[in-house]
């Protein structure tokens, strides 16, 4: 077995993220999206020879119906990737995509791998949250400390919001902030560089002719962020989950459709085959926390990924928080005292989308071509996880 080895990201795309049931994604299978991202994250790397890929690790928060039988696999067919390239799906629910970037970088860091792919996939257009038949064992609902697993998410933000004293306007505040700060980072160009554009059709029937009008276009911005979003629209909305409580579909994540795609490569590989390192893969952490409050899990898993990395918390320039809610994003913020001004300074899953699965996948694009655009030097991608988890992963722009 070889030393251990830096593993660098030498591409990293996605997809637009589109609203899901009525967004411009609806109707696109997420193996074809995967296939799509698969097939951009391999042009952004022209020297690199397919056939030396060993794996494709994909995350996928509810691998079942059409991002089932091992989407990874299926994307990497549909690709046309060599039959030798491989694929696995992995669950980490919302952390899926970043553990895929985790997993494929230690495969290369102990030497069993010099080229590997990390996507992450989800459709919430046609795969419900929950999958279409969950079942809980019922031993979780007889001691008190296991029911949180089967709390519905927004309650568990009800629960955070309560112990951490986020009030309904802190939190509207926070989601208009995001609103606002993607807005604007779509005007300025920001997501150019980490978006590939994707080509969808729109199939209506034109009753009186009985014919089947097809209109294909093309989308290359996120379809959520709202530019007439105001503190008084989001302060008439009702709450959701809890009748007296502060969680409302405002200052929460959109359901979403999206996917993302990064190539990592070892030093060798890199000389081989003339890529170009974007960034440098420094460190991963997971840790749980009590899963009736789900959402603090980046204040365990953050210091974690720092000692791992041997950082400060003001080493980091850009963090990309998954904002889940509002409510566990200031608890997390407050909790650590994190910069504000560092903290999804283009907006965040509140006006971005979270397409579950893939938003670690996705996020990791997002900082890696940040932090070349610009000049920083360590970023993360951090994010709570379903049933009481927390994960960060930390990159180095080289």
């Amino acid at each position: 077995m070889k030393q251990v080895q830096d593993a660098y990201i030498v591409a990293a795309t996605r997809t637009p993220i589109g609203r899901s049931h009525r967004g411009f994604f609806r109707n696109t299978r997420p193996d074809d999206l995967l296939a799509t991202t698969l097939k951009a994250a391999l042009a952004q790397a022209p020297g690199l020879d397919p056939a030396a890929i060993e794996d494709i690790v994909c995350g996928c928060a509810i691998p079942e119906a059409q991002q089932g039988l091992n989407v990874a696999r299926i994307g990497a067919v549909l690709a046309g990737l060599p039959t030798s390239v491989g694929g696995i799906t992995v669950n980490r629910f919302c952390a899926s995509g970043l553990s895929a970037v985790q997993m494929a970088a230690d495969r290369i860091r102990v030497g069993e791998s010099d080229v590997m792919i990390a996507a992450g996939v989800e459709s919430m257009s046609m795969v419900p949250m929950m999958g279409n038949s969950p079942s809980l064992s019922p031993s979780i609902f007889e001691r008190d400390g296991d029911v949180g697993i089967a709390y519905g998410m927004g309650l568990t933000a009800e629960k955070v919001a309560q112990q951490w004293k986020v009030s309904r306007d802190m939190q509207d505040a926070f989601a208009l902030e995001s609103h606002l700060r993607a807005i604007r980072a779509q005007q300025a160009g920001e997501f150019t560089a980490e978006i590939t554009p994707i080509e969808v059709t729109d199939s209506s029937a034109n009753l009186a002719s009985g014919e089947v009008v097809a209109k294909s276009r093309t989308v290359n911005l996120d379809e959520g962020p709202r530019a007439d979003t105001t503190l008084e629209a989001l302060g008439k909305l009702k709450t959701v989950f809890a009748a007296r409580g502060s969680v409302t579909a405002g200052n929460s994540s959109q359901t979403s459709d999206g996917a993302g795609a990064l190539i990592l490569a070892s030093g060798d590989a890199v000389k081989r085959f003339g890529l170009t390192p974007l960034a440098r893969f420094v460190s991963f952490a997971s840790r749980g926390v009590p899963p009736h409050i789900m959402g603090i899990g980046p204040i365990e898993a953050i210091p974690a990924a720092l000692r791992a990395a041997g950082l400060k918390q003001d080493d980091i320039d850009w963090f990309e928080l998954n904002e889940a809610f509002a409510a566990q994003s200031l608890a997390v913020v407050n909790s650590l005292g994190l910069d504000p001004a560092k903290v999804n300074p283009m907006g965040g899953a509140i006006a971005l989308g979270h397409p579950l699965g893939a938003t670690g996948a996705i996020r990791s694009a997002t900082v890696v071509h940040a932090l070349r655009r610009h000049n920083k030097k360590y970023g993360m991608v951090t994010m709570c996880v379903g049933m009481g988890q927390g994960a960060a992963g930390i990159f180095e722009r080289v």
